[in-house]
């Protein structure tokens, strides 16, 4: 945990975590702008997968697949999945060094909290999972399994039930900061 820890430290400058945060979140604007609208032409007001927080089920993959057909498969596996492949890695470091500066900032980063600060981290393995169980069931279209569409519904529900308890976590944080700072300038 100490090597964690010092890894942390060691690049939580204002600038390194503001320039990690741009990048990541360009990258989530390119997704929600560019290549998920590519995809959702072809679903028929269906939600992409990734897109569904609450998970899915064999009824609804399949039938989203069958609304995409092979145009809208092929946009979901080859523009919308490569750029979301980037995505989660981005979103584990930057998120993770976000919190960090701002516990840093409230003389907090201790040991104890670092655990928040993995939360990210474990968020982008989750969206990992999510995402190459969506790459196999496109590929294994229309051979896929109710159990391949279970565990891929897990990491998804892993994924946002992970990001929402960090963004509680960092608004929390973000909150005391704000009010430290308010204070200090009066």
């Amino acid at each position: 945990m100490k090597v964690v820890y010092n890894s942390i430290l060691q690049n939580i400058q204002g600038k390194k975590v503001l320039f990690l945060f741009l990048l990541t979140n360009t990258v989530y604007v390119a997704m929600l702008m560019l290549t998920i609208p590519k995809v959702m032409i072809f679903s028929k007001g269906m939600r992409l997968l990734d897109m569904q927080p609450m998970g899915y089920d064999f009824e609804y993959v399949h039938l989203l697949f069958q609304n995409l057909g092979p145009e809208g498969r092929h946009a979901y596996l080859h523009q919308q999945l490569p750029l979301d492949m980037v995505y989660p890695l981005l979103f584990g470091v930057s998120y993770c060094l976000v919190l960090a500066y701002f516990l840093n900032k409230l003389n907090k980063l201790k040991p104890l909290f670092i655990y928040g600060c993995l939360l990210p981290l474990v968020v982008g393995m989750a969206d990992y999972g999510e995402n190459f169980g969506i790459l196999f069931l496109l590929n294994s279209y229309p051979e896929i399994s109710y159990s391949s569409v279970t565990i891929t519904s897990s990491f998804t529900l892993v994924k946002s039930m992970g990001t929402t308890l960090y963004f509680v976590i960092l608004i929390g944080v973000f909150l005391q900061f704000a009010v430290k700072f308010f204070r200090n300038k009066h």
